[in-house]
């Protein structure tokens, strides 16, 4: 089947719109979505054949670490453990682009886990539509961003995914402008901040 294209206005998101999206989700949809920091591919978390797909689609193994897309920082804190360091760190640099890498909690099924370290990302992006979504959707997204082999900048442009994707996505969001930088990721594990990969974020914050 081919995918769904869904154009969304990016300041006034049209409530009908945003709930056809919300339907693809809890029916196990994989989407495809602009974030503030390049497109991302996105599934409900309790959406078992999601991880796969992305991993697919991505061509990545199992050593991937997922993020989990959450609304605000209280949802962030049922799914991971934050010291207080970190805590006051992250409040300050979110809503924004950056992934941070903390240990999951009980909260998060075991197959989204790092296998080793137990780990998971999370992220509050700074997306109207996203936070939309997330609102209506009442629960995290389980992504990760649209980069495709061989290519090492994230998708920004919803037109080429629908004609790259088609049949590999069921929905692509499409919101206006999107931003081609990735997030910068802090690895805050081991008590300690750790940039992995920087990004769109301003890492000085965290040197």
């Amino acid at each position: 089947m081919a995918a769904r294209y869904v154009d969304i206005h990016p300041d006034n998101p049209q409530p009908r719109l945003l709930q056809q999206v919300v339907d693809a989700l809890r029916d196990d949809a994989l989407i495809a979505y602009p974030t503030d920091s390049g497109y991302a591919l996105g599934s409900r978390i309790g959406n078992r054949e999601g991880r796969d797909r992305i991993l697919r689609i991505r061509g990545l193994d199992d050593r991937h670490h997922f993020t989990l897309v959450c609304k605000d920082f209280s949802q962030l804190g049922q799914l991971v453990h934050v010291d207080n360091a970190a805590f006051r760190a992250i409040r300050a640099a979110t809503p924004g682009p950056y992934t941070f890498i903390l240990p999951g909690t009980p909260e998060v099924p075991k197959r989204l886990l790092h296998p080793k370290k137990r780990t998971v990302g999370v992220r509050i992006p700074d997306h109207h539509v996203v936070q939309a979504l997330l609102d209506l959707l009442g629960e995290p997204l389980l992504s990760s961003t649209l980069i495709l082999p061989g290519e090492s900048e994230p998708r920004t442009m919803g037109w080429e995914i629908k004609e790259d994707l088609d049949h590999d996505v069921d929905v692509v969001v499409e919101a206006g402008e999107t931003p081609a930088e990735p997030t910068t990721v802090i690895d805050w594990s081991e008590g300690e901040p750790e940039v992995l990969r920087e990004g769109a974020g301003d890492v000085s914050r965290f040197a």
